[in-house]
């Protein structure tokens, strides 16, 4: 199905309304705690959220809602709307202004609409299935990258890994490095890093993990302007992808940043 301009509009509604409630708790106090799940949250993630499932309910009642914050709301549309309030709260708790608010609009499981937003810097790339992605109203694009070796990989933090996954990143930041050192991964930037690829300015976003509301967003995005959004095995990403995930911005490169992936480093 085609997104319609009111599906763009009440998105940006969204961001709107997410952003005028996130923006004056920025490095002020805002109640961080842990969940179960030892992630952090805070009075701004809840309310932020709180303030777009009430719009969501008033516009489209009908469609599901899948937020981070306060759970899945079914619908009978086939349409849900996916909504992670703070994308990087520790970055946000931090006072770093690299965290966002991801909303996206997933029809039968694929994303067809996503917004990444950025609401100190007022920054917003908006990715819409089929129509090319915009940063700020202006068409973006990914950058070509001539060759693995060389290319800027980023990844939120090697911590955020399981165990077994560590090697395979780390023979990714060895093929794209040459071996040296010091041309190593971009640490942190959780949802930010994508719209960096949408723009330009990184190559490749490698994470493992993610739920659904942190890469549903991310994907009109990153291939609207260009790129290619896939897991670990160069699969599509959808409502029933398990969370390796990567961003490509040059898909030249796809197949070799896939390659690496699977080739573990050799036991010294």
């Amino acid at each position: 199905m085609p997104v319609h301009s009111s599906d763009i509009a009440l998105a940006h509604s969204l961001a709107d309304a997410a952003g005028a409630v996130i923006r004056p708790y920025f490095r002020r106090p805002a109640g961080l705690e842990l969940k179960a799940d030892q992630s952090p949250v805070t009075r701004a993630d809840r309310e932020a959220e709180a303030a777009m499932r009430r719009l969501i309910e008033a516009e489209r009642s009908g469609d599901g809602i899948h937020g981070e914050e306060y759970g899945v709301k079914a619908g009978v549309t086939g349409r849900q709307w996916v909504l992670d309030p703070i994308d990087g709260t520790r970055s946000f708790a931090s006072g770093r202004a690299i965290f966002g608010t991801l909303i996206a609009l997933v029809e039968d499981g694929w994303p067809v609409l996503g917004i990444i937003d950025q609401p100190v810097q007022r920054e917003r790339w908006v990715g819409v299935m089929g129509r090319p992605t915009t940063f700020n109203g202006v068409p973006c694009r990914t950058r070509a990258c001539p060759a693995l070796d060389g290319a800027i990989v980023a990844t939120t933090s090697p911590h955020l890994f399981d165990d077994e996954d560590v090697p395979h990143f780390m023979a990714l930041v060895t093929a794209a490095s040459g071996g040296r050192p010091r041309q190593g991964p971009v640490y942190g930037g959780d949802c930010y890093n994508y719209g960096l690829v949408a723009s330009g300015h990184l190559d490749i976003v490698c994470e493992s993990g993610l739920k659904l509301h942190d890469f549903a967003a991310l994907v009109p995005v990153v291939e609207g302007a260009g790129g290619r959004m896939c897991d670990w095995n160069g699969d599509p990403l959808t409502a029933d992808s398990e969370g390796h995930v990567l961003a490509i911005g040059d898909p030249a490169r796809a197949e070799e940043v896939l390659e690496a992936l699977r080739t573990l480093p050799h036991a010294h």
